[in-house]
């Protein structure tokens, strides 16, 4: 049986030395190599291109990222790695998992049950996006694009407005752009709370509005832009939309 390459994600030092070890007990039955552990989703990432792994044994609650949030950008990538999650008693995410066939390990991880489940690792299907979404309410704290065969992170804190363009979303940073693969309706329905759309191909950071001018370009379909924060970019807002974007315009002024 090929060596399985292994990447541990748990922000508990503890948790990870017990991984190992477990796996180290269990390498003459399933062949393993522990390539590389990180303490959060963000740190596997950047572990990933120097890694490589099969399978990643990821804990669910982290900072910074968790291990849902994690393998929802894993499932984007061409060869995804197998997700086994490992959790203390969460009944909401056990029963998802069960129905999802999404293989799981109870906390305190026995050696038997790891053996088991890295067994039949390399038939599991990546966990669908639906689900983890679903397990994820609150949103993503990160959002991710492919360049040059790498998985980049893109914080949505960092991301001053989101642009449709065919079918792609430029997401614009005080740094640079980045092109995502992703629908602005459901970037929209999933950061409600953070974006306000401008018009229909453009949602804004509602932090990064510093203010709005009156457009006087003579052929302007717009009668306002949105200046925003660190950036020379004036978006348009639309007609249809500036009833609502002028509410919060009112707030920025008070």
């Amino acid at each position: 049986m090929p060596e399985l390459k292994i990447l541990i994600v748990d922000d508990e030092a503890p948790a990870r030395a017990r991984l190992r070890e477990l796996l180290g007990d269990i390498r003459d039955e399933v062949p393993n190599a522990v390539v590389g552990e990180a303490e959060n989703g963000v740190a596997a990432i950047a572990l990933l291109d120097g890694a490589a792994p099969d399978v990643v044994l990821a804990d669910i609650r982290m900072p910074k990222m968790d291990g849902i949030e994690l393998a929802r950008h894993l499932t984007t990538l061409p060869n995804p790695p197998a997700v086994i999650f490992a959790t203390a008693y969460d009944a909401y995410a056990m029963q998802a998992f069960d129905q999802n066939a999404v293989d799981y390990l109870l906390k305190p991880v026995r050696a038997a049950r790891l053996a088991a489940a890295l067994g039949k690792a390399r038939m599991l299907h990546p966990p669908a996006p639906e689900m983890l979404a679903a397990l994820q309410p609150a949103g993503r704290s990160h959002l991710s694009c492919h360049e040059r065969g790498r998985l980049l992170l893109v914080p949505v804190a960092d991301i001053l407005y989101l642009k449709a363009d065919l079918k792609y979303v430029t997401a614009r940073t005080g740094e640079r752009e980045y092109l995502l693969d992703e629908s602005l309706l459901h970037l929209e329905s999933e950061f409600a709370e953070r974006f306000i759309r401008l018009h229909r191909s453009v949602l804004v950071a509602k932090d990064a509005i510093t203010g709005f001018e009156r457009n006087t370009a003579e052929d302007a379909d717009t009668h306002w832009l949105a200046l925003l924060r660190g950036v020379p970019d004036r978006l348009p807002v639309s007609r249809r939309q500036w009833p609502q974007v002028k509410s919060y315009a009112k707030q920025l002024s008070t």
